[in-house]
C-alpha cells in the first residue's frame, strides 16, 4: 500500500479547502500548493480587499489549528503592507482505522477541518 507523503496529505488538504473557498464564492487570484510556501491561495471577490489563506496539514484531529504564532506575527506584517486579509486553514487527515497509523492511498481517512481562522480581518 501506498503512503501519503507530505505533499500528498497537503494536496488533499488544499483541495478540501478550495472546494470550501469556491462554495463560499471566492475566485483563486493565485494557488500556490507547494509545501512551506505561503499563502496557498490569494482570494478575490468583487468589493471585498484581497484573502491570502494559509494550509497547514496535520495528523491532529482534536485541534488542527495550531500554529506557529512567532511565524504568524511576520506574515501579518507582510499581509499589512498588501492590505490584505490573512485567513488559516488547519486540516487535520488521519487514518481511519487509527490514527495511529499513516493515511494510505486509496483508503478511508478522517478530515477535521471545521472554518477558517482569521488571523487579520
Amino acid at each position: 500500500m501506498h503512503i501519503l507523503k507530505a505533499q500528498e496529505l497537503h494536496n488533499l488538504a488544499m483541495n478540501i479547502v478550495g472546494e470550501k473557498l469556491q462554495a463560499m464564492g471566492y475566485e483563486f487570484q493565485a494557488i500556490n500548493s507547494q509545501l512551506k510556501r505561503h499563502p496557498q491561495f490569494v482570494l478575490f471577490k468583487k468589493g471585498e480587499p484581497t484573502i491570502f489563506v494559509l494550509v497547514k496539514t496535520s495528523s491532529n484531529l482534536q485541534d488542527p489549528n495550531e500554529y506557529d504564532t512567532v511565524w504568524m506575527e511576520t506574515f501579518k506584517e507582510h499581509a499589512k503592507k498588501q492590505n490584505a486579509k490573512v485567513w488559516f486553514a488547519g486540516v487535520g487527515i488521519a487514518n481511519a482505522e487509527s490514527v495511529e497509523n499513516p493515511v494510505f492511498k486509496d483508503q478511508p481517512y478522517y478530515v477535521a477541518f471545521e472554518d477558517f481562522v482569521k488571523i487579520l480581518e
